[in-house]
């Protein structure tokens, strides 16, 4: 029998488990998967929830059901490679022989301020707090800090769902910045009928109780701060020993194995993945197919084959404008954008398509009929 962890039951670890229960069933793999919290959180649609919106709640055992994933729920609290030990916060230690690490990254709160005073998209918890919290405003200021995706997605959701407050979008950049001229002009004229109040060059250097203050001492006030800017691993990556990159996100080779430790494999936004065009950013495009990756290399190695190396390229930039809206910017692999692009409901039923439940998804992997190739072409984006 061959132990197996798998750490995180998101998107990317979930679909890891499933494959790898199933593609090492024959030469006896059990599987593990841990996570903090017994249900399954579809982060891409946290916004959602912080605007206030009810979403089906599933269970990580109703998801994992009939595949042969033993769950467990517990916080990692220490991961010793070198003992193929994992320790949870409440002591238990489990061991492994092959372990992929999906536990995903953290918020970057390296500005002053930001873990004390500003929400983060930490889990469906913290999602749920924000939105009790904008709930109790009758009006007010909602500061989103940071134009990317997950910035303009929430600053458009909040500005449509609670039109009586007052929704700024402080960013560096443009918002929308990786986007072709057209569908950056869509997004920005969305975001002006929303009532969404976009300030470039913004560059916060901390949070306060009730504002923000910019790096030449401007004071912004603000009753709530949305903080979206950047990742990092997660510190028990950190203290793991593992090789990391800067942002403390685990090294690995082609076929998706710790680069110091290869009986560990790093999927999802915790892993840097060197590809051609440079090192795979952490979205759930790229994050499913790596964990599917990551789960053939394994069972590839099991049964005593070489694993092959991973290869990807993006193929779109889906971003919500509200329940009603969308802009979709279509790629070339290496996620530079293309002439093409789709606007308003077209582009929202599309958006709808490729991002929607997981769990059609999570069926086909049960059967075995998802190949990682699909996932190149199909996987949305938050």
């Amino acid at each position: 029998m061959t132990k197996i962890l798998v750490l995180g039951g998101g998107y990317t670890g979930v679909a890891a488990a499933i494959r790898t229960a199933r593609g090492t069933r024959r030469t006896g793999g059990k599987v593990t998967l841990v996570n903090a919290s017994p249900r399954f959180t579809e982060r891409l649609r946290l916004h959602q929830t912080a605007a206030g919106e009810s979403l089906p709640d599933h269970s990580l055992d109703e998801v994992l059901a009939g595949t042969g994933v033993v769950f467990v729920r517990g916080r990692v609290a220490e991961l010793d490679p070198g003992r193929h030990e994992v320790r949870l916060d409440d002591g238990r230690v489990l061991g492994y022989d092959k372990l992929i690490y999906a536990l995903g990254t953290l918020t970057d709160a390296s500005v002053p301020g930001v873990t004390e005073h500003a929400y983060t998209y930490a889990d469906h918890e913290q999602a749920v707090r924000l939105a009790e919290r904008l709930d109790a405003l009758d009006t007010g200021t909602v500061i989103v800090a940071g134009g990317g995706l997950t910035g303009v997605e929430s600053a458009a959701e909040l500005a449509e769902a609670r039109p009586r407050l007052r929704v700024v979008l402080l960013t560096r950049g443009r918002p929308g910045a990786m986007m072709g001229d057209r569908a950056r002009a869509y997004l920005d004229a969305a975001l002006d009928r929303l009532g969404v109040e976009v300030r470039t060059g913004a560059d916060i250097a901390k949070v306060l109780p009730g504002a923000v203050e910019l790096a030449g001492g401007e004071l912004i006030h603000s009753d709530v701060t949305l903080w979206t800017t950047g990742t990092r691993g997660l510190p028990v990556a950190a203290r793991s020993g593992l090789a990391l990159d800067a942002r403390d996100r685990i090294v690995v080779d082609s076929a998706l194995r710790s680069v110091s430790h290869p009986d560990v494999y790093a999927v999802g936004d915790a892993a840097a993945v060197g590809l051609p065009f440079g090192v795979l950013h952490g979205t759930c495009q790229g994050g499913i197919p790596t964990g599917l990756h990551a789960a053939d290399s394994l069972a590839a190695t099991l049964r005593g084959r070489k694993p092959k190396p991973f290869r990807f390229g993006y193929v779109h930039q889906p971003i919500s404008l509200g329940r009603g809206d969308a802009v979709i910017q279509f790629t070339r692999p290496d996620d530079s954008p293309r002439r093409w692009y789709l606007k308003g409901r077209a582009a929202v039923r599309y958006k709808e398509t490729v991002s929607s439940s997981p769990f059609p998804t999570f069926r086909l992997l049960k059967r075995g009929l998802v190949p990682v190739g699909m996932f190149a072409l199909t996987a949305g984006r938050g």
